[in-house]
């Protein structure tokens, strides 16, 4: 008796599985890949949209300061702030000046200070000195000078060295319509041999110092002390 064949089914049936199973995967793979293709363009389109400004470098507060040009502090001068004085006023400037080798006497000094004027009303000078003493520095490179400057009109008022522009003192005296000094009678002493003084009148002139007469005198001064002589 022939044997009945029968199918194989389970062969189908693991088959269509298979084929059921793979069309799944393969699904879920196509879903992964969308799924990382969505991911990776958001990234890209978000890194591209910060690339400027995370590559741009940022001036912070000391960076800024570091490259900003800077300027050269102004020289050191007892002038940046003009000394405020009023008319008639007198006041004592000291300095240690370098006028070069060797160190000047005052009288010499003096001669090398230029006295610099500017008057509100653009006539005369401001101010005056009236006296000055010193001596060299210790190290004998300047001279250690003092000068007893007045005020006499409003207006700005300097002193100067010649030698190398060094600005030694600097003054705003009084305020514009302020009026001027009036007039002053200066009373010059001069030690005579006796331990008394000689008094300078200058009520009667003199083209200088030496040309004054003495008080209550017909004598003038040269007579007494005459000229280049040295006395203590």
């Amino acid at each position: 008796m022939a044997k009945k064949k029968t199918k194989a089914t389970p062969a189908t049936t693991a088959l269509t599985a298979g084929s059921s199973f793979g069309a799944k995967q393969a699904l879920a793979l196509g879903a992964i890949v969308l799924m990382l293709s969505a991911a990776a363009t958001i990234f890209f389109r978000s890194k591209a949209g910060t690339t400027t400004s995370v590559n741009q470098p940022v001036a912070t507060p000391a960076a800024t300061a570091a490259a900003a040009p800077t300027e050269a502090p102004p020289a050191p001068n007892v002038g940046a702030t003009p000394y405020q004085m009023t008319v008639a006023q007198a006041v004592m400037v000291t300095e240690e000046i370098d006028f070069g080798q060797p160190v000047p006497s005052i009288a010499a000094a003096l001669q090398q200070i230029e006295r610099g004027y500017a008057p509100d009303d653009g006539q005369g000078r401001t101010f005056a000195i009236l006296d000055a003493y010193g001596e060299p520095t210790t190290d004998g490179k300047k001279l250690h000078i003092s000068m007893h400057v007045s005020s006499e009109k409003t207006g700005m008022a300097f002193l100067r060295n010649k030698r190398n522009g060094q600005l030694i003192w600097q003054a705003r005296v009084g305020k514009p319509g302020d009026p001027p000094a009036g007039a002053k009678n200066l009373m010059i002493y001069m030690a005579n041999e006796q331990g008394g003084n000689h008094v300078l009148d200058g009520a009667r002139g003199g083209a200088s110092v030496l040309d004054t007469y003495l008080q209550n005198s017909q004598q003038k001064l040269r007579e007494v002390w005459p000229d280049r002589t040295e006395r203590e």
